[in-house]
């Protein structure tokens, strides 16, 4: 046992005392580029990062294929954000019925909430708890929070509503 306790701190030791074991190498901040290349971050100007961890997801630019026919086709079949992609027009119909009766449903619950909430509220004297009638000011604090979830569900109705009005529109 003691000989395994012995040995781990060993190795400890040892790889704390390895400076490639922990090393990572600077990265620079060059706008909103990052590299870990000295030469260009001095051409560039850029500044050190320090501290803190920085993780690079590698990417490959469409232009720099490298002669890999495979992903060069892949790219082809596969549509760029900037094009737009035609859609059937029964397939579009589909689609817009399927939005509008999603936001009939969502402006229902919100009635639904706001109702709900106004009824709480009762016009600004709902129901006293037994704390409530010891200690007003959880009664104030209750209040206000009735007043801004009624004025945050009223924004959430008039928002749906414009929502579906655009959907109508369209």
């Amino acid at each position: 046992m003691r000989q395994k306790i012995l040995a781990a701190v060993c190795a400890s030791a040892w790889l704390v005392g390895q400076p490639w074991a922990f090393a990572q190498e600077r990265i620079y901040r060059c706008g909103n580029e990052y590299t870990n290349n000295q030469a260009l971050a001095k051409q560039r100007n850029c500044q050190v990062i320090e501290g803190g961890h920085v993780t690079v997801i590698h990417s490959q630019s469409p232009g720099l294929t490298g002669g890999n026919t495979a992903s060069a086709s892949k790219s082809a079949q596969t549509p760029s954000p900037n094009r737009t992609v035609k859609v059937e027009a029964g397939q579009q119909k589909a689609r817009d019925s399927d939005a509008r009766s999603i936001l009939q449903a969502e402006l229902t619950k919100a009635q639904e909430r706001l109702g709900a909430l106004r009824l709480e509220f009762n016009e600004g004297n709902p129901t006293k708890t037994a704390l409530e009638l010891r200690n007003p000011q959880v009664f104030n604090e209750r209040l206000e929070q009735l007043k801004a979830s009624i004025t945050r569900q009223e924004s959430d109705v008039a928002g749906i509503e414009r929502e579906l009005e655009r959907h109508r529109g369209g």
